[in-house]
């Protein structure tokens, strides 16, 4: 049973950061892309920042510059650094995977078969 696992989430002033993690059960080279989304309250749930196989990025304008999405393979990991918070990041932030997402797709919650269960991040200003 595929299991990823979120962890990291807190509470921070604004302009401070938080390294989100996300660890899943099974070898990380297994997926074809991984990605970080996240649903504030009233609020359809919307990609952050993707990543594939290859190493290619591909981030959310709201985003950009502050957030970094990267993966260590030996570490079955996932990883979000976000820089910068600020009120409006504040939200569930969940991990998703999955074997193949083609380009258009990598910040589309319905490209995603494979979910965590979410970590809370408040920034507060």
């Amino acid at each position: 049973q595929v299991q990823l696992v979120e962890s990291g989430g807190g509470s921070v002033q604004s302009g401070g950061s938080l390294r989100l993690s996300c660890v899943t059960s099974g070898d990380i080279e297994r997926w074809g892309c991984m990605a970080w989304f996240r649903q504030a309250p009233g609020k359809e749930r919307e990609g952050v920042a993707a990543i594939d196989s290859a190493g290619i990025t591909r981030y959310a304008d709201s985003v950009l510059g502050r957030f970094t999405i990267s993966q260590v393979n030996a570490e079955k990991t996932l990883y979000l650094q976000m820089d910068s918070l600020e009120p409006e990041d504040t939200a569930i932030y969940y991990c998703a995977a999955e074997s193949f997402v083609s380009w258009w797709g990598l910040l589309r919650p319905s490209s995603f078969g494979f979910w965590g269960l979410g970590t809370q991040v408040t920034v507060t200003s």
